[in-house]
């Protein structure tokens, strides 16, 4: 009797066990999550066009082109030199007090900001601006945090996959902006003829990016709904309410005992290795955003292109809009067809080849003595390889997610990797400018030092990637 029912079981029990299948997104929810990924970059991105002319417009360089890279690259790290001392604190205390609130700071901190920097007429004034951006925001972290908290291991490979998207398209929006509305007495004299416009040229595309983040504000405010367990309004109903207050309660105890985790008790290798992998990543292609645009500045003598802004701030739109694009429509089925740690390691691969593009555009411009159609083919190319580099984040930020080891620390997990991430960030914008400026000045390795060094730490999270594992752990078993 036993043999045959347990032969009947094994008959009817599938041999391959079943997926389960994908839970679906919340789309409201995360859809105004979105929206505020989405103006955030819009902000930060706005100002590379014109920060390399209005530094020189500031005279603190002394006429010298080849010097402007040091001044920008400070100005492009403060932001994330002041949210490294106070992003995990943020995040820590979003795991208290709501996400909501946290957010909100976060945006009034930086629509005050951009309007400051419009306003700023001296490089002191830019500094304070971009500081008393990164310390009131703690936006990045917390809306990863807010993405875990509405996704399941079934999903989640979906919901993370936005995250770079409105990066993306933030990307192409706001140094279209930047590069389009700067100096608007010189484009359309008769409609700014105001000395205004003259004395603070760069004030409307920082208003223009404030009145997005003003949008955003409004929009979280009434429309958001909190994740955060214990801060949700439960739905009162007569057969609900005892339910809710025990549930509320056993919430609060449990949070109590995991939100308050040391720091250190989360500094374990399945932690450790995901944030290592995502500040060498944020390292890296922050470097290569600060020279994106110095390079493109710089005069055809010294090796760069010699672009306006409104070209720069073009072409830097183009690299994002064909970048949202292609993750928006290929990056879960690419991550599903050869796995996160396979996708990760091919798109980090592709930072040696990218760094290689901009010496042979040197090389091109200065044998032929003129920017002609021939420059096109290393601009295409480093589009390509910018976009298979980019599928990076989607993938990191999933590792990162699951090795959380439960929900109520994800704040803190988050807070640590972006703690991390801004670290990198604060570095990266300043070594690279800097390093670009020094090869140039002294002509190292023909002007070309900057590329070898940024392509071995290429080479270095290459081998951090295939640290890894070799799975995304399910986070509810």
């Amino acid at each position: 009797m036993d043999s045959s029912n347990s032969l009947v079981t094994s008959e009817t029990t599938p041999l391959v066990p079943s997926k389960k299948p994908k839970t679906p997104l919340p789309k409201l929810q995360i859809g105004i999550l979105m929206t505020l990924q989405l103006v955030e970059p819009i902000a930060s991105m706005s100002i590379f066009p014109y920060i390399n002319q209005l530094i020189r417009e500031l005279g603190i360089t002394g006429g010298d082109d080849a010097a402007v890279g040091y001044y920008a690259g400070i100005i492009e790290s403060l932001f994330f030199v002041a949210q490294t001392l106070t992003v995990l604190r943020w995040s820590r205390l979003s795991d208290h007090i709501g996400r909501k609130p946290v957010l909100l700071v976060g945006l009034s901190g930086s629509c005050i900001s951009m309007l400051c920097f419009g306003l700023s007429t001296t490089f002191w004034g830019l500094v304070v601006s971009r500081c008393m951006c990164g310390v009131l925001n703690g936006n990045v972290s917390v809306m990863k945090t807010m993405v875990g908290e509405l996704t399941d291991s079934t999903n989640m490979a979906q919901g993370f996959a936005l995250i770079p998207i409105m990066w993306c398209v933030g990307g192409f929006i706001g140094p279209l902006i930047g590069g389009t509305l700067a100096r608007p007495q010189d484009n359309w004299p008769r409609l700014f003829a105001h000395p205004f416009w003259s004395k603070y040229p760069y004030f409307l595309p920082c208003a223009a990016a404030a009145c997005g983040l003003l949008v955003g504000f409004f929009v979280l405010l009434f429309f958001l709904e909190e994740t955060l367990s214990t801060k949700r309004r439960p739905k009162l109903t007569a057969t609900t309410l005892s339910i809710s207050n025990d549930t509320n309660s056993n919430d609060r105890e449990v949070l109590s005992q995991t939100s308050n985790m040391p720091v250190r008790s989360l500094l374990t290798p399945t932690i450790i290795i995901p944030i290592a992998n995502y500040a060498m990543l944020a390292l890296l292609d922050i470097a290569l955003m600060a020279l994106l645009p110095l390079f493109f500045s710089t005069p055809t003598y010294l090796g760069g292109l010699g672009f306006t802004p409104s070209h720069i701030g073009l072409w830097m739109a183009m690299f994002a809009i064909a970048n949202g694009i292609f993750q928006a429509l290929f990056f879960s089925k690419i991550v599903d067809w050869i796995g996160p740690k396979r996708l990760f390691c091919v798109a980090v691969s592709c930072f040696a080849p990218l760094m290689l593009m901009f010496p042979i555009m040197s090389w091109l411009v200065h044998t032929r003595g003129v920017i002609d159609h021939t420059i096109a083919f290393p601009l295409i190319g480093q589009l390509v390889l910018t976009i298979i580099w980019d599928m990076a984040y989607g993938v990191v930020f999933m590792f990162i997610t699951a090795s959380a080891p439960a929900k109520n620390v994800l704040g803190a997990v988050n807070g640590l990797s972006q703690t991390s991430a801004s670290l990198a960030r604060v570095v990266g914008p300043a070594f690279a400018t800097s390093l670009f400026a020094f090869s140039k000045e002294h002509n190292i390795l023909n002007g070309n030092a900057v590329y070898v060094v940024l392509i071995m730490l290429g080479g270095a999270l290459r081998w951090l990637g295939s640290q890894l594992p070799d799975h995304i752990q399910d986070r509810d078993e």
